[in-house]
């Protein structure tokens, strides 16, 4: 059976952790959970670290100190996959907006849909958001567009944040070499495996906004998207040396 590991970035959610760890866990599969905890002051790395017991060998923690990004906490879960021999790598939110009950969907579509890479997409089959602001659906929406715009790239959900990826566009993607640090994270990785030609399938999902904790979008993470999009749009894209 391949082993499947799925990444949960986290500040201050402990209103959702415990829920969402039993989400997961309670799926038919074996999946097994890294939390990585950027020194939350509310106190889910102390919450994750009393769980443990309860889901031992699955659970994971890395705790680091201080907000460092989210594109850094998931550069560093991707390397903890790799060295400790995950097959399928997840990208998920600690908040409900991607629901865990789409993770064994995502992994069909690689393991029996021949994908090397698939995305949780919201706006694939319509626009299936829930709860959020008109404003921030556009915004949402159009940041997809003006990807897709600025470098020919044909994903619709662009900037997803639900997202499984096969261990060989892991190992391909020079992860040394991600430079954006927010949301723009997300665009990064996505154009980065298309450019070194894997396979990515759009999986339609319904994002639900957060019901508990605190959104941690803002101006400065989307104005790195913006300008860093450009920038992707002339860089040479080259796999890691072997």
């Amino acid at each position: 059976m391949e082993k499947k590991l799925v990444i949960i970035p986290t500040y201050n959610e402990i209103e959702n952790i415990a829920k969402i760890l039993g989400a997961v866990f309670g799926l038919e599969g074996g999946f097994h959970v890294l939390v990585i905890d950027d020194g939350s002051p509310d106190g889910t790395g102390a919450a994750v670290k009393a769980l443990q017991p309860a889901y031992t060998g699955r659970l994971h923690l890395i705790e680091r100190s201080g907000k460092l990004g989210l594109g850094t906490a998931y550069v560093t879960g991707f390397k903890w996959a790799l060295e400790h021999g995950y097959d399928y790598v997840f990208e998920m939110d600690a908040d409900f907006s991607h629901n865990p009950a789409d993770l064994p969907r995502l992994l069909a579509a690689c393991t029996e849909g021949g994908a090397d890479m698939s995305v949780g997409s919201r706006y694939c089959d319509g626009i299936n958001v829930v709860n959020w602001p008109l404003g921030r659906i556009m915004m949402s929406y159009c940041a997809s567009l003006y990807v897709r715009t600025v470098l020919g790239f044909r994903i619709y959900d662009s900037t997803a944040g639900f997202v499984c990826y096969s261990r060989k566009v892991l190992e391909t993607i020079n992860l040394d070499e991600v430079r954006m640090k927010g949301y723009g994270f997300q665009i990064e990785l996505k154009y980065t495996a298309r450019k070194l030609g894997f396979r990515i399938a759009e999986v339609p999902v319904i994002f639900v906004n957060r019901k508990e904790g605190t959104s941690k979008m803002s101006g400065s993470i989307f104005g790195e998207a913006f300008w860093g999009v450009l920038a992707l749009r002339f860089r040479k894209i080259h796999p890691a040396s072997k």
